[in-house]
């Protein structure tokens, strides 16, 4: 088991990226992988993305970033107070365009525009500042190697996925990684208006390091833990198992009722670097244990998603590019997770014509 680490108080500018002599070989290949495989999907599904295929719904929003933020976090887009238009996508993380009662990593990912600066990209101004985040504060794989096996296994089947675990991890260990997977996948998942959503990965504010969650107001309603704890109490009370409410059948119509009475707002969170031992750039599978900052306000206004201009915004969103490698230069992505997906990312988007 993991020890914990110790909070540091102070933010740090010590970070650097460790960056492997193969990996341009090696992220070459990834993106030849999953370019394959998108086109299998595709010819199933129709035209979409490698990952994150499903789009469950379109949104149009406010991001407001607040104002007397501190110096770590007071960089890029965060540097001065003003609002931004945005639009949100929200997805389900699989493959294929599975039934979303079906265990998955949920998605939520928006683009802040009207944004001003360097492109991450060093081609030119930014358009856009993308926040690609999950319903998780790690991901389930520590580098991009672990997960592309992961991902190229699990579409083969369910023994291939085995032969990888065992594999990677030793044969001893099959047993609880096979169980931390399923509980990484079966994670209790309320409503996309409820649950908080994590960059897992960091990236540069200015010459510091952070990573990213949007915390929903509650106002917003109840999250998954929420209700868990409603039920436990329920079972205290009767003296017998209290089911937990059925899973939403459908996320997408779910968040189109909410928005219809009302709007939902979420805070945007920093979380800064202290030093490699505690908050690796790297790792991505590791959790940081440093304070998260609020420094924005996510809005997303009473709106009637079923009009001529939500749907026509949807099929924006549908055709666009919600990549984190979508930032501005002080914002850019770090790790190694997050330079594979600056590669894979970019041949899906070759690969459904976004690019």
């Amino acid at each position: 088991m993991k020890q914990a680490r110790p909070v540091f108080a102070h933010p740090s500018t010590d970070w650097c990226e460790h960056i492997a002599p193969d990996e341009a070989t090696r992220f070459a290949e990834y993106a030849d992988y999953f370019a394959t495989l998108q086109r299998q999907k595709s010819a199933v599904h129709g035209q979409g993305r490698a990952l994150h295929r499903k789009q469950l719904l379109a949104a149009s929003g406010e991001l407001e970033v607040l104002g007397n933020l501190p110096e770590f976090a007071a960089q890029g887009l965060f540097a001065q107070p003003g609002r931004y238009p945005v639009q949100v996508r929200l997805s389900n993380g699989g493959m294929d365009k599975a039934a979303d009662r079906r265990p998955d990593i949920r998605g939520f990912s928006f683009a802040v525009l009207g944004v001003k600066g360097d492109s991450a990209l060093g081609n030119g101004p930014a358009t856009r500042q993308c926040f690609a985040l999950i319903n998780h504060a790690t991901f389930a794989f520590a580098n991009s190697a672990q997960f592309v096996g992961f991902a190229l296994a699990a579409a083969r089947g369910f023994r291939p996925l085995l032969m990888f675990m065992g594999k990677t991890f030793g044969w001893l260990a099959l047993g609880w990684r096979m169980g931390q997977l399923m509980r990484t996948m079966n994670k209790p998942f309320a409503s996309f208006a409820t649950e908080t959503f994590y960059s897992a990965a960091p990236i540069a504010c200015g010459r510091y390091a952070v990573r990213v969650r949007l915390v929903p107001a509650p106002g917003n309603g109840q999250s998954a833990e929420a209700l868990a704890e409603a039920a436990a109490q329920a079972r205290k009370t009767q003296g017998k198992a209290a089911p937990l409410p059925e899973p939403v059948a459908d996320w997408g119509a779910d968040m189109t009722a909410r928005l219809a009475q009302g709007p939902l707002v979420y805070d945007l969170d920093l979380q800064y670097f202290a030093n490699a031992g505690a908050t690796p750039i790297e790792d991505a599978s590791l959790d940081w244990p440093t304070p998260y900052t609020t420094v924005a306000r996510l809005t997303l206004p009473q709106q009637d998603l079923t009009s001529e201009a939500a749907q026509a915004l949807a099929a924006e969103v549908e055709a666009g590019v919600f990549d984190p490698w979508a930032a501005l230069a002080a914002h850019r992505p770090l790790g190694d997770v997050m330079r594979a997906r600056k590669v894979v990312y970019f041949e899906s988007q070759k690969g459904r014509g976004a690019a």
